[in-house]
């Protein structure tokens, strides 16, 4: 194993994500900020939380303050998240 990303359950995580953006599409607007927003945070914590924990035990981190700003791999993973325009 390289990185998370050759991990099939964060390649399922992220197949997961990418049904609930097209689930949560069809909801009415009214819930827009309610469960639509809800489901998607909870369905992209999901990979983000394996990139993040992937990054903590990959790379030795020298300092305190390194250890502070946290991994990369967790904005890459939110990079990731499927974006359809209208």
């Amino acid at each position: 194993m390289k990185t998370y990303r050759d991990l099939q359950v964060w390649q399922k995580s992220m197949t997961l994500v990418t049904e609930r953006y097209k689930i949560s599409k069809g909801f009415p607007k009214d819930e827009a900020y309610g469960l639509t927003s809800q489901m998607r945070r909870c369905a992209i914590s999901i990979p983000s939380n394996m990139a993040e924990g992937y990054g903590r035990n990959s790379a030795q981190v020298g300092t305190e303050e390194q250890r502070y700003r946290g991994p990369k791999g967790n904005e890459n993973t939110l990079c990731l998240c499927p974006y359809e325009p209208k």
